[in-house]
C-alpha cells in the first residue's frame, strides 16, 4: 500500500467513523425528539380527554336537569288539569244537586249573611223551582230578604243586593274566591306523597 492509499484509507475510516458518530448522534437526537413529541402528545391527549370528560359531564348534568324540569312541568300540568276537573266537578255537583239538597245548601249560605237584608237574585232555573216556603226559610236563617222576580246571570246560588252593595254568593264566585284553599285541599288529598 502506498502512502497516498494509506492516507485515503485513513480519511475514509475517519469519515466512516465520523458518519457513524453523526448517525448515532442524530439517532439519539431523533429518539429524544420522538420521546418529547410522544410526551407532548400524551399530555395533549390527556388534556383533550379531560376536557372532553368535563364537557360530557356538563352535558349529562344539563340533560338530566332538562329532563327533571320537563318531568316536573308535566306533573304540574297534570296536577293543574286534575285540579281544574275537580273544581269544575264541584261546581257541577252544586248546581246539579236535587232540589232539597240544593236549597238546604242555599239556606246555609243565607245563614252566613245573618243580620243582613235586601233582595235575593237567583237564576231562572232556581226561580222556577223555588220551594213555597223559601222566603220564610231564608228569614229563619237570619237573613231578611225578598226574592227578586228578575233572573240573575249566575250558575247557582244567589246574589244579595242591598242598595248599592252586593253580596255575591254565586257558586262560581264562591269557588273562585276560595280557589287557593281548594287547590291546597285537592293537592293534599290527590297528590299526597
Amino acid at each position: 500500500m502506498t502512502g497516498s492509499e494509506t492516507i485515503l484509507n485513513r480519511i475514509k475510516t475517519d469519515c466512516e467513523q465520523r458518519v457513524s458518530e453523526i448517525a448515532l448522534e442524530s439517532e439519539k437526537k431523533c429518539d429524544g425528539v420522538m420521546r418529547e413529541a410522544e410526551k407532548q402528545a400524551q399530555q395533549l391527549e390527556r388534556g383533550i380527554a379531560d376536557k372532553t370528560s368535563r364537557t360530557l359531564k356538563r352535558l349529562e348534568a344539563a340533560s338530566e336537569s332538562r329532563c327533571e324540569l320537563e318531568r316536573r312541568n308535566a306533573l304540574l300540568k297534570r296536577r293543574r288539569s286534575e285540579i281544574d276537573k275537580t273544581v269544575s266537578g264541584l261546581l257541577d255537583y252544586l248546581v246539579g244537586m236535587d232540589d232539597n239538597g240544593y236549597f238546604e245548601y242555599i239556606y246555609g249560605l243565607c245563614a252566613q249573611l245573618k243580620g243582613k237584608s235586601g233582595e235575593l237574585l237567583l237564576n231562572a232555573r232556581d226561580l222556577s223551582r223555588l220551594p213555597a216556603d223559601f222566603e220564610q226559610q231564608v228569614k229563619s236563617r237570619g237573613l231578611d230578604a225578598t226574592v227578586s222576580g228578575t233572573p240573575a246571570k249566575i250558575s247557582g246560588g244567589f246574589v244579595l243586593k242591598s242598595g248599592d252593595i252586593e253580596e255575591n254568593m254565586d257558586f262560581a264566585a264562591l269557588i273562585s274566591s276560595r280557589r287557593d284553599e281548594l287547590e291546597d285541599l285537592i293537592n293534599r288529598e290527590l297528590f299526597a306523597q
